[in-house]
This record gives structure tokens, C-alpha cells and sequence, in this order.
């Protein structure tokens, strides 16, 4: 069985648009000469990315125009041309990819089918395609003997996988194996994975690293306005007169959106606030910056909240007709007076009145955030928190307000949320204690009985592998062992496990656990379908083969249901999409042939004459009055808090970089990224760094309650003198930031890791920056 064809090949019009703030001149030039060797056309002249200083900072100029200087030597009517959703962060950008005998030769967005980023990519959208040639690829199934893994055919693995499966159930019951699903891959694939595991294997044991992030998100929204997911789409982020940003490093994260909105900022005078830890780049354009202390957002938003309640700047017309609870959470906030949120959170008195006030006087205004709202103990209750303030300034449900999270992965809304790969949802957000709702599903996968309670998240999974009641599990496209709190236990429990097998298109530190693992279609060599963090569904086209014998993971996924005497018969994904519109009421109208000839729809489309719904709740809200319900939230804060120890007196929160890519399998792989940051380092504030005898450039060691790493001082006033930051991304040396963090402490209701805020030391080891032999020796490590 075969996925889809490749995209088609075809000339570009010779007009390409100007270029997108931060293009460097320098860069531009290099790119025009450079087109103009080539003979056919001037389609690849500027070479337009949003990468800022990157080119400039990190690749020589004949690496920056390897892809220049490829595309010269063919004729363009000899290049394959693919348009394509880009396979990183779920800003949902498209463009055409530009191939040649299987190599991925250059990124062109093309304005006509890109409605979410129009001439814009980021620096990996544009550049990250050298590890999907790499010779680390994975091409031949995997199997175990005698602790070593030899090649073997699909047959023998598959049949290995399913066995392995079959013993652990025959055993310990249906309950006894653990299914991750991959938020990198395709709706489709993510549909089949939750198909296999309720239909065929009877668990509702699926999880996926949407667990990992925005899961309070999705509570949070869901019991408040009603749909887990953003309500905005990209007008408001484009048009909206107020922004309010919190947790959210955007132009490193989601540097497509940064650039519009700044560029908002900048043309229309909007206003940002900006609440954050660390004073990120998106402080230098903001209205005001705010320096918080980690984990105590509940606080400071709900001083927000009491400003504008005691003053009467709460749109009172909105919040009658539209809301309930409302004087539930006036009374809950009264305790947040502007002298309590300074002590708690840092926030001065006239930085939370400023914001306040303009907030709510403000004709329109989005609120935007991503993990370093939602990765905590109480990360529900900090986003609750927020829908609070953005109903009680009746700043939802118009073209230009809303609430707007980031989402990281490519499809982490659509595969890792909608596609219902989670413990408690059917696709669609249909739970699966809803009798209605499981009678469906049992009836269109013709079972009498399917699982009724909710099973383990992620992190529960591992916990319960700990305690022996899960005895196996199978791991599609998520390299764990970095991503899991405490990482050092979670490959100790992998260990563990009776029987483990790994999908993905690298040999992971992940899959070295495994004793079968199955080789995956990479972003760019897929067919189907990504969600974007707007609820913009859009294609995924295949630009390059893939190497050796991988295989797209819903064909892996149908193969092995095949071997428990379950007959799919998909023959490619838009068959399998039907059957998603046909089961999930907000996917009802969108289907292959529509994306393909209207470019990408947001969900709810609630069937194929309808246009999708690109703002939510204009006239009522997902819930079952139709009005939003708000709750009053109190102070949680950070679990450590109340483990005073002087022993770690500093606090360490993590993050993102531009360059790097979460647990950096596909980025590492990238010459001119780890070229730049292939180093791990912590930030540390000039005086805190003082006070340790601690140099710029040192290396230092940091240690928590659950473990020690070292890493690179990088002296900076980027964050406060308490606190020190760790990106999240694995650079090479084996040290990576999870090692400190707490998989026992997780949110009450969405059972996220409490990430953002884990108390720390940091001590100078004697070291000056690393050796180049030391660096070499660790270029072979993922």
C-alpha cells in the first residue's frame, strides 16, 4: 500500500513579493545574484524568510544560499514543486517546496495558498530539511535480540508488534499496555492511532504530548466558553487594537506571528502588555513590560480582574446577557488588592493599573499565551484565570478579540487534540463516559462494548508503568525520554516495560528502550492534513519520497490492526478523512477536495456547504445554555513553594530558542542551526551571577531535588535575579533540562507537569567553556 503522489511539478510566476521586516540587506543581495544564474526564471529572487538576524549570525553566505546555488543547476520545468503546510510549530504557514531526486533544494511561500502566513516562513520553516536526508534516517524496521537490534522485514515486526501487544493483554487485561500518539503527524494518522486503540487493543490508554503543554488550555476553554482551542483567527492577531501576552516567548516561538504583530504594534499603534519572567524581545515593543514572579499568574491576572471590577471598566451589557458567574468571581478577586499582587507576583501598582485599564478601555483586545501560562501544578486555574479577564472585559467573539494560544507542534490542535488520541475524548471532543457518544463510535467500528472510563495521561502512564500496572506500550513520533519530567526515571521505567515498540523516523534515545521499532514517514514526506492553532485544517502533500522502506504511519497503523483481524481498507488518507467528518460533527464538511480547491478551513464546519468558522462565539457560546461560564480561581502557586529550602534558593523555568526545535530530532540534524546552538545553557542575571562567582561563558552545574546537569552561563538581563532559565531543547551533550523537573505534582485537572517553576542551584564546576574535543565528542548524540 502506497500513500499519495508527490506534489506536481511547474514553474513559478517570475513575481516574487517584497520582503517581511528583518530581511537583511545583505542577504537579499546574495539572494538576487545568486537567482540570477538561473536560466529559466527569477522565482527564487529574494529569497524572503522572517528570520531576523539568523542568516547573518549563523551561516556563512554560501551555506545561507546552499539552496540558491542548487536550484541553479536545473531548469525549473526539471524541479518538483510541492505546496505544502510547513512540519514545525502550528502557526499553520504554507508554501511550495522545491525538490530534486529526493532532496528538499528550497522553501517559497507563495501568497495565493498561504492564508495564514502570506510571503512569511520562519528560520526552520525555510532552512530545517537537512535531517529528512540524514543518514541517521531510519529505513528498515528494527528488532531486538540479545540486547542488539537487527534489520528485519515489515512482516516479521509488524508480526513481532502485535504479538508483543497481544501477550501483554492476554496477561494483565486491556489495561495493561499504554499507547503516545505524535502530534508531529497528520489528523488522519492521529485518527487511526485512537481507532487502534479503542477498537482493537479496547483501552482508552492514549495520550499524546498535547498532555505535555496545553492541556490546561483545553480544560480550562472547554469549561468556560466551550470549544478547547482558540476562538480568534488571524485578523485578531493581525488587526486587534490590544494585546495581552503572557508565557509566551513569540518571536522565538512563533516568529510568523510575532512579525505581524509587532508589525500592528508598529503601523497601527496597538497596544501590548507584556507579563513575563524573563524580558523576552517582544518587551522591546511592548506598551509595558512586566516582570513576574513564576507561578503565580492566578495572581496578577485576577488583580487585573478586581481593577476593572472595582472601577467599573467591565462591560456590563456583555456579561449580563452573555455570562454566568460573574459574581462569584467578583467576590473571589477581592483579596487581590494591588498590594497582594505586588507581594505575590512582583507586579507593581501602576504597571497593573496601566494595564488594566487599557485593556479594558480598549475597543478590541486578544489574549495570547502559550506554556508558560499552562505548564503548571494549577496551569487550568491560570487559564481560567484568563478567560475571566477577557469575558468580564467582554473581549470575546468579535472579529478582532478573543483568546489566542499558541500551540507548539505542527498539529499538536488537530492530531494531538481533535483527532481524540487523549484519555477521556473521542475525536471531537465526545467524551467517552457519554453514553451517546460511545454507542456511536461502537456502532461505526462494529463493537459491542467499548471502554467506558478514561484512561492514563502521559505522565500517569509512566507512573503506572512505574508501579507495574501497565506492562507495555507503543510510542508513535514522541521521543519521551526528553520531553517526561525527571527523564532519568522514565528511561529507567522504559526499561522496565515487558514490551516497548517505537515509531518514528530516527533510532531516538526513545526507541534505543525499544525491542521493535518501525520506521515513519518524515513532515515532508507526508500526505494529509494539519490543524494550525487558528482551527485552520490545510493539506500536507508529500515533496520527497521517503528512504529505504518507511512507510506513512496510518499505513503502519492500518498494517498492524490487519493482524488483530481489523480490515480497514483505507486506500489513502482522504478515505480515512471521510470517515473522520462522518464521526466528528466540527470536521463535518471538510474533506480533501475542498482543502485542495478552497486552500484551508476552520473548524467547526459543521457540513460541506458550510464556510467553516474562522471567529468563535460571535452569537452564542459552545456550551449547553449558550453562555460562557466563568469560575473563581484562587492561589495555587508553584507546588515547591511550600518546600522552602535554602539549599535552592533560585528558581529555574524553561523554554524555547529560535533555532532549536523541542527535543531537537529533526534541528540537530541541521548544519547552520547547530552550528549557532548546539551548546545546552542557563541564563543567570549580572548580580545573581556575581553573587555565584559565576562568568559568562562558564559552565555551571544546576541542581534540583530530582537530579544535576551542567550547562553554559550565559550572563543576561533577560531574566530577574531569582531566576534562571534552561531551554527545553536536547543540544547534543546528554544534559537536558527535564532532568530536573517533577512528574509526581501534575494539574488536578489536566494532569500537565508542573515544568515553568522547579527550585534550583547553580554552583561554577571550575570549568571554563567547553573544549572543542569536548564539543566533537558530542556531535553524534540526539
Amino acid at each position: 500500500m502506497t500513500d499519495e503522489t508527490p506534489g506536481t511539478k511547474g514553474a513559478e510566476d517570475d513575481t516574487e513579493k517584497e520582503g517581511v521586516a528583518g530581511f537583511m540587506a545583505r542577504a537579499k543581495e546574495q539572494a538576487q545574484t545568486a537567482g540570477k544564474k538561473m536560466g529559466e526564471s527569477g522565482a527564487f529572487e529574494p529569497l524572503e524568510h522572517v528570520a531576523e538576524s539568523f542568516a547573518a549570525n549563523t551561516m556563512s553566505e554560501g551555506r545561507l544560499f546552499d539552496m540558491a546555488d542548487a536550484l541553479s543547476d536545473y531548469r525549473l520545468n526539471e524541479v518538483d514543486v510541492t505546496d505544502t503546510t510547513c512540519g514545525y510549530c502550528a502557526v499553520g504557514c504554507r508554501f511550495d517546496i522545491y525538490s530534486k531526486d529526493g532532496e528538499v533544494l528550497g522553501v517559497r511561500p507563495n501568497p495565493e495558498k498561504a492564508p495564514i502566513n502570506g510571503i512569511s516562513t520562519c528560520v526552520k520553516g525555510k532552512f530545517g530539511y537537512k535531517y529528512a536526508d540524514s543518514e541517521d534516517r531510519l529505513t528498515q524496521p528494527l528488532v531486538k535480540e540479545d540486547g542488539e537490534f537487527r534489520e528485519a522485514s515489515w512482516e516479521e515486526a509488524l508480526d513481532r508488534v502485535a504479538d508483543g501487544l497481544k501477550e501483554i493483554q492476554d496477561e494483565y487485561g486491556r489495561n495493561g499496555l499504554s499507547l503516545v500518539s505524535s502530534s508531529k503527524t497528520t489528523n488522519e494518522a492521529n485518527y487511526l492511532m485512537q481507532k487502534f486503540a479503542r477498537q482493537v487493543l479496547r483501552t482508552n490508554n492514549i495520550d499524546n504530548c498535547n498532555r505535555l503543554c496545553h492541556s490546561p488550555t483545553v480544560a480550562g476553554l472547554s469549561q468556560t466558553v466551550g470549544f478547547g482551542a482558540g476562538s480568534v483567527g488571524t485578523d485578531a492577531l493581525e488587526n486587534t487594537d490590544c494585546y495581552l501576552i503572557t508565557g509566551s516567548n513569540t518571536t522565538e516561538a512563533h516568529p510568523v506571528l510575532a512579525t505581524r504583530i509587532k508589525q500592528n504594534v508598529k503601523d497601527d499603534d496597538a497596544d501590548m502588555f507584556v507579563f513575563d519572567p524573563r524580558k523576552i524581545q517582544m518587551a522591546q515593543f511592548a506598551t509595558q513590560y512586566t516582570r513576574i514572579k513564576p507561578g503565580y499568574d492566578t495572581v496578577w491576572i485576577n488583580g487585573l480582574i478586581r481593577h476593572v471590577i472595582e472601577n467599573d471598566l467591565h462591560d456590563e451589557e456583555f456579561v449580563e446577557e452573555r455570562t454566568v458567574g460573574f459574581e462569584e468571581v467578583k467576590e473571589g478577586v477581592e483579596k487581590f488588592t494591588p498590594e497582594y499582587v505586588e507581594e505575590k507576583a512582583g507586579v507593581p501598582p501602576e504597571e497593573l493599573k496601566r494595564a488594566a485599564e487599557t485593556i479594558a478601555e480598549a475597543d478590541s483586545c486578544t489574549f495570547c499565551w502559550t506554556l508558560g501560562l499552562t505548564e503548571h501544578s494549577h496551569g487550568t486555574e491560570n487559564i481560567v484565570s484568563m478567560a475571566n479577564l477577557a469575558l468580564v472585559t467582554g473581549h470575546v467573539g468579535t472579529e478582532k478579540s478573543g483568546l489566542a494560544p499558541f500551540r507548539g507542534q505542527n498539529n499538536v490542535q488537530g492530531g494531538g487534540g481533535d483527532m481524540g488520541p487523549i484519555p477521556g475524548n473521542f475525536p471531537g471532543y465526545q467524551k467517552v463516559t457519554n453514553d451517546d457518544a460511545r454507542e456511536k463510535f461502537e456502532e461505526a467500528y462494529g463493537v459491542d462494548h467499548l471502554p467506558d472510563d478514561e484512561g492514563y495521561t502521559i505522565t500517569e502512564q509512566f507512573l503506572a508503568a512505574d508501579r507495574g500496572e501497565i506492562r507495555g506500550m507503543f510510542i508513535q513520533g514522541e521521543n519521551v525520554v526528553y520531553s517526561e519530567p525527571n527523564v532519568s526515571h522514565a528511561g529507567e521505567i522504559l526499561d522496565d516495560l515487558e514490551f516497548l515498540a517505537v515509531q518514528d523516523i530516527f533510532l531516538t534515545d526513545s526507541a534505543k528502550h525499544a525491542d521493535v521499532v518501525l520506521p515513519a514517514n518524515a513532515p515532508v514526506e507526508t500526505n494529509g492534513t494539519y490543524t494550525s492553532s487558528t482551527r485552520h485544517v490545510q493539506l500536507v502533500k508529500r515533496a520527497i519520497d521517503p528512504p529505504g522502506n518507511a512507510k506513512p504511519d496510518w499505513v503502519i497503523t492500518q498494517e498492524l490492526a490487519e493482524r488483530f483481524g481489523y480490515e480497514w481498507g483505507f486506500r489513502n488518507p482522504s478515505e480515512i478523512m471521510d470517515e473522520i467528518n462522518d464521526l466528528t460533527p466540527i470536521y463535518g464538511g471538510i474533506t480533501h477536495e475542498r482543502l485542495e480547491t478552497e486552500g484551508s478551513i476552520p473548524w467547526p464546519c459543521w457540513d460541506e456547504d458550510h464556510p467553516g468558522t474562522p471567529h468563535l462565539y460571535t452569537e452564542e457560546f459552545n456550551t449547553d445554555d449558550g453562555k460562557a461560564h466563568m469560575f473563581p480561581t484562587d492561589v495555587s502557586g508553584p507546588v515547591e513553594a511550600d518546600m522552602e529550602d535554602e539549599a535552592f534558593p533560585l528558581a529555574m523555568t524553561t523554554g524555547r530558542v529560535l533555532y532549536q526545535y523541542h527535543t531537537g530530532t529533526m534541528t540537530n540534524r541541521e548544519p547552520g542551526i547547530r552550528s549557532y546552538t548546539d551548546e545546552l545553557f542557563v541564563e543567570i542575571n549580572p548580580d545573581t551571577a556575581a553573587d555565584l562567582g559565576v562568568s559568562d561563558g562558564q559552565v555551571v552545574e544546576i541542581t534540583s531535588r530530582k537530579g544535576s546537569i551542567t550547562a553554559l552561563a550565559q550572563v543576561t538581563e533577560r531574566t530577574g535575579g531569582d531566576v534562571v532559565f534552561v531551554p527545553m531543547h536536547y543540544f547534543g551533550r546528554g544534559d537536558v533540562a527535564n532532568e530536573l523537573t517533577d512528574e509526581e505534582h501534575l494539574d488536578p485537572q489536566a494532569h500537565v507537569p508542573e515544568y515553568k517553576v522547579t527550585d534550583v542551584r547553580v554552583a561554577p564546576t571550575g570549568e571554563g567553556e567547553r573544549t572543542e574535543a569536548q564539543k566533537a565528542g558530542a556531535e553524534g548524540d540526539d
